[in-house]
């Protein structure tokens, strides 16, 4: 049996360095957002089981910010502030309306401002990265349930932390048309 040539080891290799480095692509950003649900980083937002079982007398003063990339929609908070208790879990809706003659893919991203109280600001209902897909002219609605956990208040870096933004963005998923229509868009700051 022949022995493989310099020139056959090095091609094989770089073919699977190039495997290698297109499968990191494509994982990188579900890792990412992976680490950053369960580690609060980057002001991303945890998933929670079930709320707490203590609230505070230490309030907080929610806001609520909606955006949107290359959509033609409008995308507000019912409300721009709710003050909650630290611990307390809180109920916020949001309304979508596709403002276009076609049906529109989309799906929400969010964060929380400032960053050091991502760790602490846990949803337990969410409709964030989740497609949506929402038909023309129709409004829908779509509820947060959230508390912030009492941890925050005796952690160095975040306490005294009396203001926290809750921060959506919409932007296309698949099946949409974003050149054609980017002209439509519309977007409505909460």
């Amino acid at each position: 049996m022949k022995r493989p040539t310099a020139n056959a080891v090095a091609a094989i290799v770089c073919t699977l360095v190039v495997m290698g480095m297109t499968g990191a692509a494509f994982a990188a950003v579900p890792l990412y957002r992976l680490f950053c649900q369960v580690t609060g980083f980057d002001g991303t937002v945890k998933r929670a089981d079930k709320a707490p079982d203590r609230q505070l007398d230490q309030t907080v003063l929610i806001r609520f910010d909606t955006n949107v990339r290359g959509l033609p929609m409008i995308f507000r908070a019912e409300q721009i502030s709710q003050r909650v208790r630290i611990g307390e879990t809180g109920m916020a809706f949001f309304d979508v309306t596709n403002t276009s003659d076609q049906p529109i893919h989309a799906t929400a991203a969010y964060n929380v401002v400032p960053e050091r109280a991502g760790p602490y600001f846990q949803k337990l209902q969410c409709f964030c990265f989740e497609g949506q897909t929402i038909q023309p002219g129709q409004t829908m609605k779509f509820p947060v349930q959230y508390f912030v956990a009492p941890e925050m208040a005796t952690d160095r870096e975040s306490r005294g932390v009396e203001e926290i933004t809750l921060s959506y963005t919409f932007y296309p998923s698949r099946g949409f048309d974003q050149a054609s229509n980017a002209a439509q868009t519309t977007g409505a700051a909460g």
